[in-house]
């Protein structure tokens, strides 16, 4: 045919959620996706179900009062965030914005897909870098830099492989960066990190011009459904952003279930305190059973299998979903959300019959 896309789209691999359905199953155990266990907290729900009566009316353009309500729960500056559907969105946002032909985009060589996906939908070439020890590795990120780079994504905590880099080295990563290189913190499950030495990145961005922290709603506040998500920005990047995204990119009904999550504490506490204790009970059921997983500040697990797909297939047999790592160049691993106490249970239980 004559109509062709513009070059470089086909050459995307799609983004293939996690499995959610298994047929013939009637009561599958959904662990391919990082979805928070306990659900969206009751505050949210109910203020979900108030938008019912309005569906008829547009939502705030600006989500006005979901920006002051994450800037008084995170303690940022209301003017500096831009709310997007899911953090997705503006990963997309901020790659049209600063990137296109001829231009590079860096990542860790095991970072978010959507990563390489956006550089390649804007015509840029993403350049995956090397980690170690399945860590994003910041001397080797600073080595890659060229005239040609202008964004370099971090997933921190990173997703699929749960590492995480420490305050110290966020600073060493932007001290060492150009000017005209914009260093994105992927910040997605930034609440359940235990690790003191952990900071999210928004001091970055108040100190720096080229620093932009992104969030989610979809982990912690179990509010993916609703793909609602924000950025922390320097004043002249919000302003981009605003510029290009949609006018009414952020539904009613999901500003007002993030207005209520955002300020419900016992739901994160109970949430956060839940991925803890689950995690750590069930990475000592895999050591039990001789299968190692990697250290994790998520709220999942990445697991070496001898045979990582004839594992997967053994659990989906059980009516059990876990994440395949091939498109993220790890095929010998299956990535594990942690679930509710029985949902793990039922894991070890499935795994204590499969033979390596």
């Amino acid at each position: 045919m004559s109509l062709q896309p513009r070059p470089g789209i086909l050459e995307i691999a799609a983004y293939v959620g996690g499995e959610a359905k298994i047929p013939g199953v009637e009561r599958v155990i959904r662990l391919a996706s990082n979805e928070n266990p306990l659900g969206p907290g009751s505050l949210a729900v109910e203020a979900y179900r108030a938008e019912a009566g309005s569906l008829h009316r547009y939502p705030d353009g600006g989500a006005n009062a979901l920006r002051r309500a994450i800037a008084e729960a995170e303690g940022l500056e209301a003017e500096r965030l831009v709310c997007g559907a899911g953090s997705d969105e503006l990963i997309s946002l901020l790659t049209r914005a600063y990137a296109g032909p001829g231009d590079e985009v860096l990542y860790s060589r095991h970072g978010f897909l959507m990563y390489p996906i956006s550089a390649k939908g804007v015509g840029a070439t993403p350049v995956a870098v090397p980690e170690r020890n399945l860590t994003a590795d910041v001397d080797a990120l600073l080595a890659a830099v060229t005239e040609r780079t202008r964004l370099l994504f971090l997933a921190n905590p990173n997703n699929p492989t749960g590492s995480c880099l420490p305050a110290a080295e966020l600073e060493r990563l932007q001290a060492g960066l150009p000017d005209h290189v914009l260093l994105v913190i992927d910040a997605a499950y930034a609440e359940y990190v235990e690790a003191a030495d952990y900071a999210d990145g928004s001091a970055l961005v108040e100190r720096h011009d080229n620093v932009v922290m992104t969030r989610t709603f979809s982990k912690i506040h179990g509010l993916a459904s609703l793909r609602l998500g924000w950025a922390y920005c320097p004043p002249a990047v919000a302003d981009v952003l605003n510029r290009l995204r949609g006018p009414f990119n952020v539904a009613a009904a999901a500003q007002a279930a993030g207005v209520a999550a955002i300020g419900d504490r016992e739901h994160l506490a109970r949430s956060r305190a839940h991925n803890s204790r689950a995690r750590a009970a069930f990475v000592e059921g895999l050591k039990r059973l001789n299968l190692r997983a990697e250290p994790s500040e998520g709220n999942f697990v990445l697991v070496a299998f001898g045979d990582a797909p004839a594992a997967a297939e053994h659990l989906k047999r059980r009516g059990i979903l876990v994440r395949r790592m091939d498109a993220y160049g790890l095929p010998g691993y299956l990535r594990i959300t942690i679930g509710t106490d029985e949902e793990m249970a039922a894991v070890l239980e499935a795994l204590a019959d499969y033979e390596q």
